[in-house]
């Protein structure tokens, strides 16, 4: 399952967000020009390695692995997930405040797959752990809001719109599970996990000041922004039967 848009674009414009989308892409163009050998030293100079921050060292790299990504489908799917949820988080928390959110999940993040296994010399890198924060912070503030999920299943392909809480939900599940039976699979799970946690119980004060479960009846549980009309328009191109 792949979200694609949520329903309800933010009404201010999401400048951080589109900035660090576009940093991350810048990033990862440059990497393309390195061989396998200059991008494995950079993975382990910029990246989080365990070892490394365990004994005090390498402390920026908590940030700078949050820009840096080990393939196409990694970032793709990255920034993806950030351009659809960031927006109205970034409306709720202001520019500045949704980027020291967007950081300190990364961070928190980091630290969550460091403790299980802090003398790994295997370097960690992507904004995985800091968009989960985004995930975790959206499903509080916006559990009942629509998102557009592309469901595929071999050769089926169908968009079904569900609420944040069941897609989201699901990915947390997901990692949890994936954490628990594939530790090895080179994929920082505890990562996500982390981000997530760090995300929902950051933006937890906000929600509590704003009212808590009257915060979600006030709202109905949706960014305050009317829904998009998503609509496909017919074709252009002339229809022709097939002659026999």
């Amino acid at each position: 399952m792949f979200p694609i848009r949520d329903h309800n674009p933010s009404e201010r414009t999401p400048f951080v967000t589109y900035i660090l989308v576009a940093i991350n892409v810048v990033v990862f163009l440059g990497q393309l020009g390195l061989d396998d050998r200059a991008l494995g030293e950079a993975f382990w100079t910029w990246g989080v390695v365990p070892e490394r921050i365990t004994s005090g060292n390498g402390l920026e790299t908590l940030i700078t692995s949050q820009f840096l990504h080990s393939g196409f489908w990694h970032i793709a799917g990255n920034m993806l997930f950030l351009w659809i949820f960031g927006d109205n988080l970034e409306d709720e928390l202001g520019h500045f405040g949704f980027l020291v959110f967007y950081l300190a999940s990364g961070v928190g993040a980091a630290m969550f797959q460091i403790l299980p296994d802090p003398s790994s010399g295997i370097p960690m890198v992507g904004a995985s752990g800091a968009i989960a924060g985004v995930m975790g912070g959206y499903l509080l503030l916006f559990p009942k809001a629509r998102v557009d999920v592309l469901f595929i299943f071999i050769v089926f392909f169908k968009i079904f719109p569900m609420p944040a809480w069941i897609m989201l939900g699901l990915w947390f599940a997901l990692q949890l599970f994936n954490g628990a039976t594939m530790p090895g699979d080179g994929v920082a799970y505890m990562a996500h996990v982390g981000g997530f946690i760090v995300g929902f119980v950051w933006v937890l004060p906000k929600w509590l000041r704003e009212g808590g479960p009257e915060f979600w009846r006030r709202t109905h549980g949706h960014p305050p922004h009317p829904d998009a009309q998503y609509r496909f328009s017919s074709s252009s191109v002339p229809a022709v039967r097939r002659r026999r």
